[in-house]
């Protein structure tokens, strides 16, 4: 009973040990499966949607992706079914080659949102690799005078495969002389051996043939031979003798070529050439390492032959040979154990997996915009890397499974500001000194239309002369949009309103949509408007679209384009006809008056008055500003009854515009007989005067002003 509750605590413990880890799994956002190596395409794989949480419906809308890094395109995924499949069959010792733990790691990306998924795929060895001798036929030469129990080595077979696939069992065919047995040196180094079992005769048999068969461990099992040709020697007793049959050296990987690995030293008792040793390498381990190393057969200094490699092999066993110089020459041997010691000798590996671009400048913080992987080949703190970027970017690195950074943004970008970044990312491990690389990423940043056109002024004013032509240019406006492409495409319009007596603003102007180009669509007149003000609209081709107005003062100036318009004679009295002007009229009695008026305005407008034939103007004179018709002296009869006078009004306008008034003036004795109140004349005159002086009042100030 006490074995039973012990079984079952233990059964308890092992399934919330199982539950705890599944959920650290699922938390952790990967998935793993197994699959055996050169399974055939199309082998099912996993539900791998399923697993990962996802509807199938969703794949393609989600944009569904997945990365293999730097392994091939082992596997794909059935959108239809969400299944994970075998794309082409995977070598397992061609991806991992003697790696005890073989997987391909997958990323999965989907988006809205963006999600990644890790998924590893571990690669299970099957039997598929037969033991291989280095050669087909070795050649063997032993005395006969060789102990029962003498040992020879043997250059044993390699299994490219692993794990019980690869441990390998060695027989030999029957013989009553020889049998096969593998030596362990240590933990590290194992050896075969051939050994003697009874003592050869050379008079009897001189050579022996056998076939050494290695078998390993698979289901099946799979089988390689080599043929051992065995040659019986005649007496030399005493075979060289190393000090120990194990020899253990450290190397550092960046060892210089021709370094002294180690000196070795063989001893032999007998004497003559028979004592004298020659040293050789018998072989290396692994086979690909075979010309790595070399030894000098004379004193036997064992040297690098060439470059170590931490990361492609980091334990080397050399067998080494001594044999004398008797013509049936015995040997000795020995291995040496070199373990290669890792250097900071490889910089950090950076790839770009996924690249979101361009980057909206209206994107969120926290949008992710690159995956990057990193990766080192060293080992220990060589092999462990930190990733990094610049300060003062607003992107941020944000580690998400082992070796595997999100760039992401930190905080809003503005493309106006700054359309694009150079981001440096840099991958520097913890060696000493630590090596480093780098990979530049180019992130535009995408408009939005986000800035509304505006105008460099916030009104525009211009002078226009009237009697404009019409669909002449009056002025350009112009409005610029910091944004790009349509968002930046401005066209212009005229904001509609009334002006005067419910006139649009576009019966008298009209704007070029692209150019900004403001054209007069009819005359001004002056005297009918002064002051035109109106509003122009820029919008632009974003969406939605955004605009600006400014505003624009368009002043009409006044042309001379009205000519004086004179008053008929006599209507000062009320009544047409001839001034009446008595004789007894001293100099300087006003007579009479011409009135004159002018549309126009200033200069346009002040009127000048003159008798146009200066020679017949007798004793009379007119006022040059007042139009008053006075007497220059006393008057005579010789003057005679009547005169007649042609006065010219004239403004000051450029050309002058000028009309005349024709005056019928009759003397007469009774002063009686002028009807001419000098007191209705006065009042008469007196806005007309009024007129004139505030005239030259205005045109003097607007001389000041322009």
């Amino acid at each position: 009973m006490a074995l039973l509750r012990r079984d079952s605590l233990v059964t308890g413990q092992l399934l919330r040990l199982v539950l705890l880890h599944t959920a650290w799994e699922v938390g952790s956002g990967q998935v793993r499966y197994s699959l055996p190596e050169e399974s055939k395409h199309g082998t099912f794989v996993g539900r791998l949607a399923q697993d990962l949480g996802l509807e199938v419906s969703e794949l393609v809308s989600r944009v569904f992706r997945m990365v293999s890094k730097g392994r091939g395109d082992y596997f794909e995924v059935n959108f239809q079914s969400g299944v994970l499949f075998v794309n082409s069959p995977v070598d397992r010792e061609e991806v991992c080659g003697q790696s005890p733990l073989c997987a391909i790691d997958l990323e999965v990306i989907v988006d809205k949102p963006l999600r990644i998924f890790h998924v590893e795929v571990e690669i299970q060895d099957i039997n598929d690799n037969a033991p291989v001798f280095p050669v087909s036929k070795e050649n063997l030469f032993i005395l006969e005078s060789r102990f029962s129990d003498s040992r020879f080595p043997l250059e044993g077979a390699s299994d490219a495969d692993i794990g019980t696939n690869s441990l390998l069992t060695y027989t030999l065919s029957p013989s009553e002389h020889f049998t096969v047995d593998m030596r362990t040196n240590d933990e590290k180094s194992k050896s075969l051996v051939l050994v003697l079992s009874k003592p050869l005769d050379r008079e009897e048999t001189p050579e022996h043939s056998l076939l050494l068969t290695a078998t390993d461990r698979g289901k099946p099992e799979l089988t390689g031979t080599v043929q051992l040709e065995i040659t019986v020697l005649d007496v030399n007793d005493n075979a060289p003798v190393f000090n120990q049959s194990l020899y253990k050296v450290q190397l550092p990987e960046n060892a210089p070529n021709g370094s002294l690995v180690i000196k070795l030293n063989a001893t032999d008792l007998d004497e003559g050439i028979n004592k004298d040793i020659i040293y050789s390498v018998r072989s290396v381990t692994p086979l690909s390492e075979s010309s790595m190393f070399s030894i000098d057969s004379n004193s036997g200094e064992l040297s690098l032959n060439g470059k170590l490699d931490f990361e492609d092999t980091s334990l080397h066993d050399i067998q080494i040979e001594a044999t004398d110089k008797n013509p049936h020459p015995l040997a000795g041997h020995c291995n040496v154990l070199v373990e290669v010691l890792d250097v900071n000798d490889n910089a950090p590996e950076l790839a770009v997996t996924s690249l979101s671009l361009p980057v909206p400048e209206d994107a969120p913080p926290g949008t992710v915009v690159a995956l990057i992987s990193v990766s080192d080949r060293d080992s220990g703190d060589n092999g462990k890397v930190t990733c990094s970027i610049p300060p003062d970017l607003p992107f941020q690195l944000v580690s998400t499974f082992k070796n595997y950074h999100s760039l992401v943004l930190a905080e809003a970008v503005d493309r106006e500001r700054v359309s694009e970044y150079k981001i440096l990312v840099t991958a520097r491990d913890e060696g000493a000194p630590s090596l480093s690389a780098s990979s530049s990423i180019l992130v535009p940043i995408a408009d939005v239309n986000d800035n509304a056109p505006a105008f460099p002024q916030p009104v525009y004013t211009v002078f226009v002369k009237e009697n404009n032509r019409p669909g002449a240019h009056l002025l350009s406006v112009s409005a610029s949009d910091p944004d790009v492409r349509e968002n930046a495409f401005v066209s212009y319009s005229v904001v509609e309103r009334s002006v005067g007596e419910q006139q649009p603003v576009s019966s008298y102007i009209s704007v070029h949509s692209e150019s900004g180009h403001i054209y007069g669509l009819q005359p001004f007149d002056y005297e009918e408007l002064q002051v035109l003000q109106f509003q122009v609209s820029a919008r632009d081709a974003g969406f939605p679209s955004l605009c600006g107005n400014v505003t624009v003062q368009l002043f009409v100036l006044d042309e001379n384009d009205n000519a004086p318009a004179v008053s008929p004679p006599g209507s000062g009295r009320g009544s047409p006809g001839p001034e009446l002007v008595p004789l007894s009229a001293g100099a300087g009695h006003v007579v009479g008056k011409v009135r004159a008026v002018d549309a126009d305005s200033g200069y346009n407008a002040w009127l000048r008055y003159e008798v146009q034939e200066a020679g017949a103007a007798g004793p009379f004179r007119v006022g040059v500003y007042s139009g008053e018709i006075s007497t220059t002296r006393a008057l005579e009869e010789a003057d005679g009854p009547s005169q007649r006078l042609v006065i010219l009004v004239k403004d000051h306008g450029e050309p002058a515009l000028s009309a005349t008034a024709t005056v019928s003036l009759s003397l007469v004795e009774s002063p009686q007989a002028v009807k001419w109140d000098s007191r209705q004349r006065v009042g008469s005159e007196g806005p007309l005067v009024d007129m004139n002086v505030s005239l030259t009042i205005a045109i003097c100030s607007l001389s000041g002003l322009f």
